[in-house]
């Protein structure tokens, strides 16, 4: 405190002999030259010796050239003594005196006070609980974006599939356009590519939803930070484990949440091993087969599928580090773990919407037109037949599934009903199941239509009764996020008729080798090209070059991994 001069409140600062002799000499002259009058001299002087390019023209204009001269002397003598840093000089200096006056007036204490921040910091960022508080968390997450967004999922479809479709029907009636070729392109065409993108609706709002509850309230750094020693091994940091862990509930969401990721390196490859954790769409796939040919092991085949996209990624993501990303180092991950705040409703929301909208702008377009190019491959008969009317065997479709079924013939499951569930499959993996279900003829019998068409009114019930049992099913299934069932659901098992019609044509197509055929043809499903909304993303957030290394890359990884178990099974002697 003896350095305070105290009656005037300050301390006094003085510069280097040097620099003070020529601040006051300066000053001086400053002083008396009125055309500097408006600014302090003192202030002045040390501006000038700054080298401030605005107040040095000022005093070369309105000093004079004796001024001037005065003011090039006195940077020459200086800069003599210190050289070009002059302004960097005069700037230290400053900062000595604060820091030695901030040294003798304040009292730190040797151990800083922990703030609730540091107080939850201890425990979801420790060493051995920081892994498992994060795995939970993002159980959670997984939960939300699956099982609490499916009944919402169901209510949409049967919305567009019912009131929504009834109301087309009935509006083409109107205009005159009652049937036909018309009518199924609306219906079965532009409304089925609209209902596959407004599909996805409930489930990025729940991703959404709990990223941006997550980012707001600061965890997510934390969870990078947990997370980042572990994704190293895939060349990745800690940020880059939550996309994939969204990746089996959808790639879609999966993909659009590596923005979080700040490097573009990281964003691509993070994009590119996503589509290899098994999403929700391929397990209806998974349960038909396995059901099929694997009735007693179903779920150990199952939790298999999930192994093999889990360890396939590890191993294509250390093969594009030696690739692609060979001469791209890895960004230093340098973190600093935010203060835990409250989320506001109204980021989350900004958050919600935005990240939404932009999935139904842009993927929206490319799932509208190839829907509607589907539904032109189905309603084009090859030969004799008649327009929209076509028997799918008769199709286009089934002559280009046709047409490619060699390329399946060395996987065990070469004839076209199965290669047409693959090329079906590109749109949504959950097609699979509908397109094998139609070409084996075991769909079933179909439900008579009422006396009585529905009413408007009573499909505006349907509609707001259908929500309501989604909200009903959705709170229900929300005790499920922490391992508690209210909600019993019955297995559906596979109709006799339809389960020997596909054992049948696998069996027909792999010489009698149907078991290593059908476990082929569950890898090729888990392994190959992701659905168009998946591809769709992959372009919006990468670009097409990344796009086409995914639809191409992923192919090829599919159809070795199965040749290599379809032949291996072979190789064995698996029968049956």
């Amino acid at each position: 405190m003896s350095t305070f001069d105290m009656s005037f409140g300050r301390a006094p600062f003085h510069y280097p002999t040097p620099i003070e002799t020529e601040v006051t000499h300066l000053a001086e002259l400053f002083a008396h030259t009125p055309a500097l009058a408006m600014y302090p001299p003192r202030w002045l002087a040390i501006q000038a010796l700054e080298g401030d390019e605005r107040i040095l023209a000022e005093i070369r204009a309105h000093g004079g050239p004796a001024l001037a001269a005065a003011l090039d002397a006195s940077l020459e003598r200086l800069r003599a003594i210190y050289g070009d840093d002059l302004d960097v000089v005069l700037v230290d200096q400053r900062y000595r005196f604060v820091h030695t006056l901030a040294r003798q007036a304040v009292t730190r204490s040797t151990t800083p006070p922990l703030t609730l921040s540091d107080r939850i910091d201890r425990v979801v960022t420790h060493r051995w609980l920081g892994i498992p508080i994060f795995l939970a968390v993002m159980w959670v997450v997984f939960k939300l974006t699956t099982d609490i967004a499916a009944p919402f999922v169901d209510w949409l479809d049967s919305v567009l599939s019912g009131p929504v479709s009834r109301w087309i029907v009935a509006l083409l009636g109107l205009i005159g356009v009652d049937g036909g070729w018309g009518e199924s392109l609306l219906v079965d065409g532009v409304l089925a590519g609209v209902g596959g993108v407004l599909a996805f609706v409930p489930v990025l709002l729940a991703l959404y939803f709990a990223l941006a509850l997550l980012e707001d309230s600061g965890y997510l750094a934390r969870a990078a930070f947990v997370m980042d020693r572990l994704m190293h091994v895939l060349g990745l940091h800690g940020k880059s484990f939550l996309p994939m862990i969204v990746g089996f509930g959808c790639s879609v969401p999966a993909i659009y949440a590596t923005r979080t990721l700040d490097s573009r390196r990281d964003r691509i490859l993070t994009g590119l091993l996503v589509p290899f954790m098994s999403c929700s769409a391929r397990l209806p796939v998974y349960v038909l087969i396995a059901s099929v040919f694997f009735p007693a092991q179903a779920g150990q085949v199952i939790f298999g599928l999930y192994l093999t996209g889990i360890v396939t990624a590890i191993g294509v993501g250390a093969l594009l580090r030696r690739t692609f990303f060979r001469n791209e180092p890895q960004m230093p991950f340098v973190l600093e773990l935010p203060p835990y705040r409250l989320p506001t409703l109204q980021n989350i929301w900004r958050q919600m919407w935005e990240r939404t909208s932009s999935f139904i702008r842009k993927a929206g377009t490319i799932i509208l037109v190839t829907s509607i190019v589907v539904w032109l491959l189905l309603a084009i008969p090859v030969g004799d037949g008649q327009f929209a009317d076509t028997p799918v065997e008769q199709s286009a479709f089934a002559a280009i599934a046709n047409g490619v079924t060699p390329v399946f013939a060395p996987l065990g499951f070469g004839r076209w009903e199965t290669s047409g569930a693959l090329v079906t499959g590109l749109i949504a993996k959950e097609v699979v199941v509908g397109t094998l279900t139609q070409v084996y003829g075991g769909a079933g019998e179909v439900a008579p239509a009422d006396d009585e068409p529905a009413t408007f009114f009573d499909d505006l019930a349907v509609i707001v009764g259908g929500f309501g049992a989604a909200t009903g099913d959705a709170l229900r299934a929300l005790p499920g996020v922490v391992g508690v069932n209210l909600a019993q659901e019955e297995e559906e098992p596979v109709a006799e008729g339809l389960s020997a019609s596909i054992r049948a044509g696998f069996v027909a197509s792999s010489d009698g080798h149907s078991t290593p055929a059908a476990l082929a043809f569950l890898v090729f499903v888990l392994l190959y090209t992701p659905c168009v909304a998946a591809l769709a993303a992959n372009r919006h957030e990468f670009g097409a070059f990344w796009m086409l290394v995914s639809l191409l890359g992923q192919f090829a990884i599919a159809w070795l991994a199965a040749l290599v178990v379809f032949q291996g099974g072979v190789l064995l002697g698996v029968q049956g």
